[in-house]
């Protein structure tokens, strides 16, 4: 992953200053563009891309990135230790125990269901008593914390805790199976799954199963063929609003993903991630008829055409047809321009997205 993006830079040179609109400072990535106004958090930030792990621990030698990951790592050693001596209060219905017997107590409410604490303002009632608090503020409209990155707001520690990892990109859960890390433990509680072969939702029409009941819901879009994600701009729809999110790039000529080695853009990662072998591969796909040779398949796909003279790109409107599709582009673009549709500019985009692969989105 690190060849492909080219990190090997020095980290001092990363640290760009910029004066943001409220007249801060703000400490910029190079590698990604992402900003922070804390340098603590731009440097835990820049561990993604160096791979940096100067959390070891003293039992084994592994090492880590953050210092919440070396803590979850060092209660597999502890573990046993901390059962038998840290923490004298077990439960009886699981294998937890707990430092003190309150802690007991409220954990046992998980097997009972009983929820004491009670809103006195709507029907609603809690196990503990500080989730009765953080929901209050959804009466009160108080959301005391706040992100420091992007100014959103929350009502809990743990939910602008979790969120601030979209910034630090800090992923401190670790699958015991795989190398995956996630960023909460709710996300490897579903990933584990996949592990566990837990495939719950079934499809009623191919038996496909899935592990999330909104993957089912996507892939049944393949079946029914709705496409409930709408283009305002033309009348192209989308059965997923990733493809939408793309698709708009067409209108807008947004082109996000850069290449490190020649600055070329791309409107798709896929379409980066494809150019990229360019740089990185070494010329393996030869020409049968001439000494030409070429990096990718598609790219000599695309040159047999020279020999064969096959043009699998006809336009719609005329008789006419093309060896590859942005002849067809420009075809439609300088010959029936003058009553283009709307039916005819879908058969431009359409064309236009013939090489995105949406296969890793559905």
């Amino acid at each position: 992953m690190f060849s492909i993006y080219s990190v090997s830079f020095e980290m001092e040179n990363n640290l760009v200053k910029q004066k943001s609109q409220k007249g801060g400072r703000l400490n910029r990535c190079n590698e990604c563009g992402k900003n922070f106004s804390l340098k603590s958090k731009f440097d835990s930030h820049m561990r993604t891309h160096t791979g940096e792990k100067p959390y070891r621990c003293t039992h084994c030698d592994k090492s880590f990135s953050w210092n919440n990951s070396l803590k979850t790592h060092l209660k597999k050693h502890n573990g046993e230790n901390l059962l038998q001596v840290e923490k004298p209060y077990q439960c009886s219905q699981c294998d937890k125990a707990f430092k003190g017997k309150t802690h007991l107590v409220n954990h046992i409410r998980t097997h009972t269901g009983e929820r004491p604490y009670q809103c006195d303002l709507c029907e609603k009632s809690f196990p503990w008593s500080n989730q009765l608090k953080i929901h209050m503020r959804a009466h009160t409209g108080e959301n005391p914390f706040k992100c420091d990155e992007c100014e959103k707001v929350f009502e809990g520690k743990t939910a602008l805790t979790i969120h601030q990892r979209i910034h630090s990109f800090e992923k401190p859960y670790h699958c015991s199976e795989c190398t995956k890390t996630f960023s909460n433990n709710s996300h490897l509680k579903t990933h584990m799954k996949i592990h566990n072969k837990e495939k719950s939702y079934q499809c009623i029409h191919c038996y496909k199963s899935f592990i999330q009941k909104n993957n089912l819901t996507v892939h049944m879009r393949i079946h029914t063929g709705e496409k409930p994600y709408q283009c305002h701009l033309c009348d192209n729809a989308y059965p997923i609003n990733r493809q939408l999110l793309i698709h708009l790039r067409t209108h807008t000529g947004e082109k996000p993903c850069q290449c490190n080695h020649c600055g070329k853009t791309f409107s798709h990662r896929s379409q980066l991630t494809r150019h990229l072998k360019v740089h990185t591969e070494k010329i393996t796909y030869p020409c049968s008829l001439c000494n030409k040779s070429f990096k990718t398949n598609s790219y000599l796909i695309k040159h047999n055409r020279t020999h064969t003279g096959e043009k699998p790109y006809q336009c719609s409107l005329c008789e006419k047809a093309f060896s590859w599709d942005n002849q067809l582009k420009i075809h439609m673009m300088r010959t029936h321009t003058d009553n283009e549709t709307s039916t005819q500019k879908n058969h431009i985009i359409k064309y236009s997205y013939e090489d995105t692969d949406w296969a890793e989105f559905i």
